[in-house]
């Protein structure tokens, strides 16, 4: 099975996010579907583990480090590696939501 998107159109779309009229369109098309997304993107997390014991223990691991230099260094960290992996899960799920509308919508005609 090879993929829909080539690598080439993949990278000219990403490229394409740099354009702050159509990000501008496509954030108020998320604001609009926000609370379902919301617990789509919650329960894809849930059910990939993500957020369990271990997510806890390295909470309280990184806040208790007795340097506070080192606890902010640690919290940081923790920060920036949450929010890598609910990118991820969040870029999943808009592709997958993609994938649903291309299935559920009629092409659209130039004129419309």
């Amino acid at each position: 099975m090879s993929a829909p998107y080539s690598k080439q159109e993949l990278i000219d779309a990403v490229e394409a996010l740099a354009d702050a009229e159509r990000f501008r369109e496509a954030e108020e098309l998320v604001a609009a579907a926000a609370p379902a997304l919301q617990s789509v993107l919650a329960e894809a997390l849930a059910s990939g583990g993500w957020f369990e014991d271990s997510h806890q223990g390295a909470i309280l691991e990184a806040a208790s480090k007795p340097d506070s230099e080192e606890r902010i260094a640690a919290v940081r960290t923790l920060l920036a590696e949450e929010s890598r992996i609910t990118m991820m899960i969040g870029v999943a799920v808009g592709w997958t939501l993609a994938g649903e509308l291309e299935k559920t919508t009629q092409p659209r005609r130039e004129d419309q």
